[in-house]
């Protein structure tokens, strides 16, 4: 009996295997740790005040210039500059650096860590994925009411020692501290700390709130100059924007911190704005304004700068 026939199977054809690939794993960029701001946080603000610090001294002396109570005027930056240099001494203009300097990594690493918390924490309130300017703002705030406790006494000593009537008292920053407790109390470090939570809060909102909307609206960088020029020009608008905010805070935390008599003129912060519109007129609460402006406005930009360029530089080679 014939065999039958083997029933012949339909050739198909097969599509060769595509060997299948793994997706590499996205690489999240990791977190910097707090150690890691606090030092590019120190690096930034170092650089800012050794280039900007001699505007600090001319503001500080315009602020403490009193309309119509006698003594050497200046007129203008220039004119306070020469005075400055011809009647004490180039070294003037950076007399009180010294509490500034030693301050500058803890306030920095503060202002920029302490942003970063901030906002994350402020992300879970609310509920949001991303930052929005509303978030940028209050973010800021409330790192610059942190910072504001910092600052305090070093900010008292730096104003201390600029006040050209003070020449005499102090020989220097730890001489200045240790008279100020002998006189005055321990405590009298702290004069003036709601107003420099007042300054320190206004400015910081601007200045990060401002630099969240100006990075959107510039163009996106395509390589590291433009990055750079980005981050100057968000930075030197926010430090204008903040400095137009906080100059009338900034003049009655000088007059308060200045003042170590038994009865003070200059208390609380707002009644002390009323004291000197009221005595001064209202520029008076602007006094100082174009060196300040000066400093802070270009200064908030090499902060951004150096800020950014350092921690670029740890996550490149650190992390």
């Amino acid at each position: 009996m014939a065999s039958l026939p083997t029933p012949i199977t339909p050739v198909t054809s097969v599509t060769p295997a595509t060997p299948t690939t793994t997706a590499a794993p996205v690489k999240t960029e990791k977190p910097l740790p707090f150690l890691f701001h606090f030092t590019a946080g120190g690096i930034a603000g170092t650089s800012e005040i050794l280039v900007m610090y001699p505007l600090d001294v001319v503001k500080t002396r315009f602020q403490l210039q009193v309309s119509g109570a006698g003594g050497e005027a200046y007129t203008s930056i220039m004119d306070c500059f020469k005075k400055i240099i011809k009647n004490e001494g180039f070294s003037r203009l950076y007399r009180g650096i010294l509490p500034p300097i030693l301050v500058e990594a803890p306030k920095r690493a503060i202002k920029f860590s302490a942003n970063e918390q901030y906002s994350t924490l402020f992300k879970k309130i609310y509920g949001k994925d991303k930052m929005n300017q509303s978030l940028s703002i209050q973010a800021g705030i409330s790192a610059g009411c942190t910072e504001a406790v910092v600052i305090v006494p070093f900010e008292l000593v730096k104003i201390r020692l600029q006040d050209k009537g003070n020449a005499g008292k102090y020989n220097g920053t730890f001489d200045a501290i240790t008279k100020i407790i002998k006189h005055e109390g321990p405590l009298a470090l702290y004069n003036g700390l709601e107003a420099t939570v007042w300054r320190h809060a206004t400015w910081n909102g601007g200045y990060f709130g401002v630099i969240f909307s100006i990075r959107r609206s510039l163009p996106k960088a395509e390589n590291k100059q433009q990055q750079l020029r980005n981050n100057f020009i968000a930075g030197a608008i926010g430090g204008t924007v903040g400095t137009i905010l906080n100059t009338p805070f900034d003049v009655v935390k000088t007059r308060i911190q200045n003042d170590s008599g038994t009865v003070k003129k200059y208390n609380w912060t707002l009644p002390a704005v009323k004291i000197v519109a009221q005595e001064e007129g209202f520029g008076a609460l602007y006094k100082g304004f174009v060196p300040k402006v000066l400093r802070l406005g270009p200064g908030g930009g090499i902060l951004l700068v150096v800020f950014d360029q350092v921690t670029t530089w740890m996550k490149k080679y650190l992390l």
